[in-house]
């Protein structure tokens, strides 16, 4: 592709996030069903909705655009946070600090939707296109929101402590097993001395 116009910058970024947000109809669900948190899963869950939104928003775009197309370029850089997803989703251990890993990829997706939704609104208000500019900030919004969400339930609120919160005070696997030999060599030391 070719650069002529800040209109082929701001199409570029309309196809990345296209593809982008299509990638997430598909890459969101396997994220929630590996939360192991209720409240995690749900956010999760109620962000693939709003994916759903996000995407039509991005036909009337283009549409309104005069583009013609659905664009068929891969945000590579989607492509490589979800599939960092996936590893995590893959992964055992505690279902605390999963989730807390989780939340930490989805707030990385959340964080470049965030950056190409911006830059599109900007590159829309400086192409004085309103009905564009309003659409994208509607969802740079959304996107925000569900980063605060995500947020939220890594930190926790007032009255309760966050996944994060939770994994931190969770003893380590291998804390587990020193304790548990010091408690059976206290326990045999006790035993020889009677």
């Amino acid at each position: 592709m070719e650069f002529n116009s800040l209109t082929d910058v701001l199409a570029e970024d309309l196809a990345d996030l296209y593809s982008a947000e299509q990638q997430l109809l598909a890459g969101l669900p396997r994220l929630a069903a590996a939360a192991h948190s209720y409240p995690l899963r749900d956010a999760l869950e109620a962000h693939v909705e709003e994916t759903r939104v996000h995407v039509q928003r991005l036909d009337e775009i283009f549409a309104d655009m005069g583009i013609r197309f659905t664009p068929s370029k891969t945000c590579k850089a989607m492509e490589g946070l979800i599939a960092e997803g996936d590893d995590i989703a893959g992964s055992g251990g505690d279902p605390a600090a999963l989730d807390a890993a989780l939340i930490g990829a989805a707030q990385r997706i959340e964080h470049y939707e965030i950056a190409l939704y911006g830059t599109a609104r900007a590159l829309a208000g400086e192409l004085g296109l309103k009905a564009v500019s309003s659409l994208l900030d509607q969802t740079l919004d959304e996107e925000a929101r569900a980063d605060k969400t995500l947020t939220k339930l890594a930190a926790g609120g007032m009255m309760s402590s966050g996944i994060n919160r939770i994994a931190a005070e969770r003893p380590h696997p291998a804390e587990e097993a020193d304790e548990s030999a010091e408690q059976e060599a206290a326990l045999e030391e006790a035993r020889t001395t009677d």
